[in-house]
């Protein structure tokens, strides 16, 4: 299954600043549509342990964050 596209550079707004101080994280943008179908990849996210912190709507499209702390960035793989 394809990841879908990640922003490598932070969406304005789509978390708080500090965030980033204490996690890694990872924005996605996406339509609804095919938000549903990522169903999968997003429990395999979970299981990565990436933790789904916020989901907003951005116009038509969707724009999902996830995170994991710093601490346990060194025990889990990355997606």
């Amino acid at each position: 299954m394809a990841l879908p596209p990640s922003s490598s550079s932070p969406v304005p707004g789509a978390y708080p600043p500090q965030w980033e101080e204490v996690a890694d994280l990872r924005v996605f943008r996406t339509t609804v549509a095919e938000w549903e179908k990522l169903i999968a990849w997003r429990a395999d996210m979970g299981k990565r342990g990436w933790k789904l912190l916020r989901v907003s709507s951005d116009g038509p499209e969707m724009v999902a964050v996830f995170g994991r702390t710093k601490a346990e960035r060194v025990r889990a793989p990355n997606p």
